[in-house]
């Protein structure tokens, strides 16, 4: 199977202070970093969207871009890697990762995942409801992978904003499955998380 990529690049960064995607880590931009993981896992055509060098235009909402992205890529590409550029310390490791189970052709979408080490309390205001089982919960990372034909079905099928990929897939009924993610793939969300990039890659 042809497996193909996208890098979105176009979020506002508003939690962040404004764009970040350009924000340099190392010296290099969040995004390009992101997209050499890509390149190094052996990904064959990579769009790029948002207002990067060779990036086409991003949408209002995230799954906007990634709708964007989809309609870019060439006809023969059967599964495809989706990965933000606020995730720049991901290893060529973990995208092969994704990519072969991805290619087993037994699911239709899969991601990389950690377990939640805390306790973790579902609350209404300050008033605790709930105390969640700890072993059932995961933290959900990117790059995650779809059969190309599964999420461009999702896409169509739900227009309700969606905080990653495999959310619209599960809620289509596509069988989802997990990897094992990385520590040091942090989100860069806020700016102390790329003073902690910073640490990390040094």
């Amino acid at each position: 199977m042809s497996t193909g990529a996208i890098l979105v690049a176009a979020g506002r960064g508003e939690r962040f202070g404004g764009p970040k995607h350009g924000a340099l880590l190392g010296g290099v931009p969040l995004w390009r970093r992101a997209l050499g993981a890509l390149e190094a896992a052996g990904l064959g055509e990579i769009v790029i969207v948002g207002d990067v060098p060779g990036g086409i235009p991003g949408g209002r909402r995230r799954r906007d871009s990634v709708m964007a992205g989809l309609q870019a890529l060439s006809a023969g590409v059967d599964c495809v890697v989706i990965h933000d550029a606020a995730r720049p310390l991901a290893s060529p490791a973990l995208v092969a990762r994704v990519r072969d189970r991805l290619a087993a052709g037994d699911i239709d979408g899969v991601v990389p995942v950690l377990a939640v080490r805390d306790t973790v309390k579902r609350v209404d205001r300050d008033v605790v409801v709930e105390t969640l089982e700890r072993a059932e919960l995961v933290v959900v990372q990117t790059p995650q992978g779809f059969r190309l034909e599964a999420l461009a079905e999702a896409h169509a099928a739900d227009d309700s904003d969606a905080t990653d990929d495999a959310v619209l897939v599960e809620r289509h009924g596509g069988l989802v499955v997990t990897v094992p993610g990385e520590a040091r793939n942090l989100k860069v969300t806020f700016p102390e998380d790329l003073r902690l990039a910073e640490a990390l890659l040094t």
